[in-house]
């Protein structure tokens, strides 16, 4: 099963939208293609990925303009390109893949983390700490996979046209040692120059701000540039990555991530603040 990416939505949306506009069910389209209703139904929601051809024969069943079809086509054969996590895709669930692929394609990305320091921005060092204390045992070759596999998950904010990347974290995930002292320092000097970069925004929500709405845990909004692709709002659980598109759940999630910045430190006040902490290590 391909990774649920933002053109593979995007085409699924078309597609459900065109067949409803040609007031057809989806056990209609279906036949009319040699298909089934579920393998339909799999299609529209990008769980599985459609052929070029099913997308030119349902589009012309739908009567949808050739320049539109042609576009559509395009878009089924891009959403088949594999992205660079193919080669790590035995090291994860499916969960994390499909939030991996969708990430790649982002224009801005906001993350907040109460526990430990954004993946985005983690040093080397310091990942190893985190995949040293986590839920499953693993070797040391098996560490050092997950490092490099989250360093080049970060040159995603390093390219040519970067997304924005807001990252908010709470005040204990920097007090929480993780690796050795030099770890936590290379960690914080690293947080400060990341801090720099003009898509990177760093904000720190103090400890005297309290318990606040983002303490049960961390939190991704996913933006992309395409308007007519809905953001995607994440959440970290102990089963995994969960990815959340109801409406209902994307808003409760902006209400939330929207309240976590107007808590959180100016990104100046956190800079200094972030300052401080490694001037006290």
């Amino acid at each position: 099963m391909a990774p649920k990416t933002a053109r593979a939505r995007r085409l699924g949306i078309a597609l459900r939208h065109h067949r409803e506009a040609a007031g057809l069910t989806l056990e209609t389209a279906a036949d009319e293609i040699n298909s089934t209703r579920s393998t339909l139904s799999r299609y529209e929601n990008a769980q599985t990925l459609v052929s070029p051809a099913t997308v030119r024969a349902l589009l012309t069943l739908y009567g949808v303009g050739a320049d539109e079809v042609a576009a559509a086509v395009q878009l089924a054969k891009d959403a088949r390109k594999p992205g660079w996590w193919v080669s790590y895709s035995y090291l994860l669930d499916r969960r994390t893949i499909d939030f991996i692929a969708l990430e790649a394609e982002a224009v801005a990305i906001a993350n907040f983390e109460p526990s430990v320091v954004p993946g985005l921005l983690q040093t080397a060092d310091y990942i190893r700490g985190v995949m040293r204390g986590g839920p499953h045992t693993l070797s040391d070759n098996d560490v050092e996979e997950r490092v490099r596999m989250r360093l080049d998950r970060q040159q995603r904010v390093f390219e040519e046209d970067p997304p924005i990347f807001d990252a908010i974290i709470d005040e204990a995930a920097l007090l929480r040692p993780v690796g050795d002292d030099s770890a936590q320092q290379g960690q914080l000097s690293h947080l400060l120059k990341m801090s720099e970069l003009p898509n990177i925004t760093v904000q720190v929500i103090p400890l005297a701000a309290g318990y606040h709405r983002g303490t049960r845990g961390s939190l991704h909004i996913l933006e992309f540039a395409d308007p007519e692709d809905p953001i995607i709002a994440s959440v970290e659980t102990v089963a995994g990555q969960m990815i959340l598109d109801r409406p209902g759940d994307l808003r409760t999630c902006t209400k939330i991530m929207e309240h976590l910045r107007t808590v959180a430190l100016s990104p100046t006040d956190s800079r200094e603040a972030i300052f401080e902490l490694l001037k006290g290590r």
